[in-house]
């Protein structure tokens, strides 16, 4: 029996689950679902990167109440970290013509998600530099972060790293070298959600699963 700290790349997990399940397993107990998918190793950290969307006071809402839950169930075992997201146009104006921001009605727009990834990266090559836990655990597919994977490898050269893909993936990028890897099941997912009720002994509120969440 081992330790290990987990890094989750809230969004890539987020999508891949709904890409393929719909919303029902939203509801996710993230030190329940490590634990499950290491189940012989103590988690002793779970490091959760994530971004409040924008444009969509529902989801952000919903998004809210979600890590709210999680903090109040998890404790001090999860590390909730949210980033920002930065506005970006997506084609030039056909009002003004300008490429990126301007203030003509009706102007397309989208978001672009800032931080989280680089903050996961340095998060999982600072743990390993001290010596946080035997084994490195890394929630998604994303190849951006295979540099900090070998950054990794040359601060411990022994230390081993896990790539947890989330559902639809089904092998690493070639750019993740002398690293492991697994495709998160249907099973885990189900087996590792949050209660329907938690109560929030700082908030002193219960929160349950959104009713689109099911």
């Amino acid at each position: 029996m081992g330790t290990v700290a987990a890094y989750i790349d809230g969004f890539n997990l987020y999508y891949s689950m709904k890409n393929k399940y719909g919303r029902k397993y939203l509801w996710l107990d993230l030190v329940k679902l490590a634990s499950y998918l290491r189940p012989e190793d103590e988690v002793v950290q779970v490091r959760y990167f994530t971004t409040i969307v924008r444009g969509e006071p529902a989801a952000a809402a919903n998004q809210i109440h979600y890590v709210d839950a999680l903090r109040s169930h998890c404790g001090t075992i999860l590390d909730v970290q949210i980033g920002w997201f930065k506005r970006r146009t997506l084609s030039p104006c056909k009002l003004c013509g300008e490429h990126w921001q301007c203030e003509c009605p009706r102007r397309p727009r989208s978001f672009e998600e800032k931080e989280t990834d680089v903050a996961l990266a340095v998060a999982m090559v600072e743990d390993v530099a001290a010596g946080l836990a035997d084994l490195t655990l890394l929630v998604s597919a994303d190849s951006d972060f295979a540099p900090a994977v070998a950054a990794i490898k040359r601060v411990r050269p022994a230390q081993p790293v896990i790539l947890a893909m989330p559902s639809g993936s089904i092998q690493p990028h070639k750019r993740f070298v002398d690293i492991g890897y697994f495709t998160i099941s249907e099973t885990a997912l189900r087996r590792s959600q949050l209660p329907e009720q938690i109560y929030d002994p700082v908030g002193k509120k219960s929160r349950r699963r959104p009713e689109k969440w099911f």
